[in-house]
């Protein structure tokens, strides 16, 4: 057999294997606040992801792909060698593919996007610095810092006006019917737009941005109307009588805000006035504490439970929104270093940037969607359960608001990391409910995991491109 056949087989299999392991690692932090919240079973949320991370990864998966293929490295360095790139882009792929099934064994939810850019980097570094666009690592590296912040703003707003809106009302389920359109069109009408305002592609269709955030409220008015006649039919929400509880959770905010005028008050006094003051902001911490008990029981009873469920399929939507996104931003990281090797293969010499084929899209999210079936259940339970406790109000705002940052980052080209997005998204979440509600401990071994697999997979990347060089040169 010839040895670009042999290469040609290689790079596939090792494409295929990366491929499986970020959907065994990554599509299982997009699935894990689903399962959960208690809104998709693992069965239903792997039929969401294989439907949706393929029309992702096919439909808007080429401009991240473009990124990942020629923005880390200067392919023009290896014109003279192009067995080098080609060799190196192997290892880069097998290597972060080793360390993301170790990783996903151990129930770690780390950057695969991380790890790839990382060990690109680090085989582009170990042949020439000269190789490597350093302006781009610079630009990726921003975006991995700006991406878990911005959706950790979004869903903490989101989850903000939810609790203050629906949570915290007087009557939460008619809070819910009202707010539940808006919530439907919201969705629909930023899904609609970021999928169409820059044309979709790989189907050569071209939309005008006018043209798309028209037909964006179109598409949103209609779900938002849908979204209301269906509500309106439902007779459990029309005929529920509403409890009074004797305290709600309004009343705990209130405490709240009295003891941090307190707080000031004590600080700035003296004497006899400091002792009774301090005396008092004892007394009115004791009470919140009680109350806060009381609500989070109430939080659990019948009327809570109907917000919930309906909110179940928002969840379920904003599943399948990200699971879009994430098919678009993520096969890049299979896809992407596969298409500049086969490309180099085919033609002999190094190009700035080649065509991402239709199939190749296709071969990555298959192997994605296959990984998330069989090995993704041990992620799924760290991003679902671990970090912090996910209802499907919790779960909804998390996922929207990591599912916005990804495809609008999508879009702009930028390889950010759905466990960023994710992992910020579900803390945004957990702060709205004050530090007591996450798992502090967990977020500081996330943390870890993620600091750790830039050299790992850059480490393991060096030593395997050692021995493909070794076997081939």
């Amino acid at each position: 057999m010839e040895v670009d056949s042999i290469l040609k087989i290689l790079i596939l299999v090792i494409g295929f294997y990366m491929a499986w392991n970020i959907g065994a690692n990554d599509v299982s932090n997009a699935m894990g606040t689903s399962v959960g919240s208690g809104a998709l079973s693992l069965r239903k949320a792997v039929i969401v992801a294989a439907i949706l991370e393929f029309s992702g990864a096919f439909f808007v998966g080429g401009t991240v792909s473009q990124t990942i293929q020629t923005g880390i490295v200067d392919t023009t360095i290896f014109a003279s060698e192009p067995l080098i790139l080609i060799l190196g882009m192997c290892a880069a792929l097998l290597g972060t593919g080793i360390w993301l099934q170790i990783a996903s064994y151990q129930g770690w939810p780390v950057s695969t996007t991380h790890a790839v850019v990382g060990a690109i980097l680090g085989f582009g570094s170990l042949i020439s610095l000269k190789a490597v666009h350093w302006n781009e690592i610079g630009f990726i590296a921003l975006s991995w810092i700006i991406s878990p912040l911005l959706s950790a703003i979004f869903s903490y707003l989101l989850f903000n006006i939810i609790q203050r809106k629906i949570l915290y009302a007087m009557n939460p389920v008619q809070a819910t019917k009202k707010l539940m359109p808006f919530l439907v069109f919201l969705i629909f009408f930023i899904f609609t737009l970021s999928c169409l305002s820059n044309g979709l592609k790989n189907l050569h269709l071209t939309i005008s941005f006018p043209t798309a955030l028209s037909i964006a409220i179109a598409v949103g008015a209609l779900a938002a109307i849908i979204a209301l006649l269906i509500i309106k039919r439902l007779p459990h929400l029309t005929e529920y009588a509403v409890s009074n509880p004797r305290h709600t959770p309004q009343t705990v905010l209130s405490l709240e805000k009295a003891i941090k005028h307190l707080q000031r008050v004590r600080a700035s006094s003296h004497d006899e006035t400091h002792l009774k003051v301090k005396d008092l902001l004892h007394a009115i911490q004791k009470l919140s504490n009680d109350l806060r008990k009381e609500t989070t029981l109430l939080e659990s009873t019948s009327e809570y439970n109907i917000v919930e469920k309906m909110f179940v399929y928002l969840q379920i939507m904003s599943a399948c929104f990200i699971a879009f996104a994430h098919g678009a931003n993520d096969v890049a990281n299979a896809i992407g270093p596969v298409a500049a090797v086969l490309d180099t293969i085919k033609h002999g010499v190094m190009s700035e940037a080649s065509i991402i084929p239709s199939w190749l899209l296709i071969f990555g999210g298959i192997g994605i969607v296959i990984g998330l079936a069989t090995w993704g259940w041990r992620v799924i339970e760290t991003i679902g359960k671990k970090i912090t406790e996910l209802t499907p109000t919790r779960g909804f705002c998390a996922e929207f608001g990591a599912a916005a940052t990804i495809l609008f980052a999508s879009k702009l080209g930028l390889p950010i990391s759905t466990t960023h997005c994710l992992v910020g998204a579900v803390l945004g979440v957990g702060l709205a409910k004050g530090f007591r509600a996450l798992n502090l401990s967990m977020l500081h071994d996330i943390l870890l995991s993620w600091i750790i697999t830039i050299p790992a997979s850059a480490i393991m990347t060096i030593i395997i491109y050692y021995i493909l060089k070794f076997l081939f040169i």
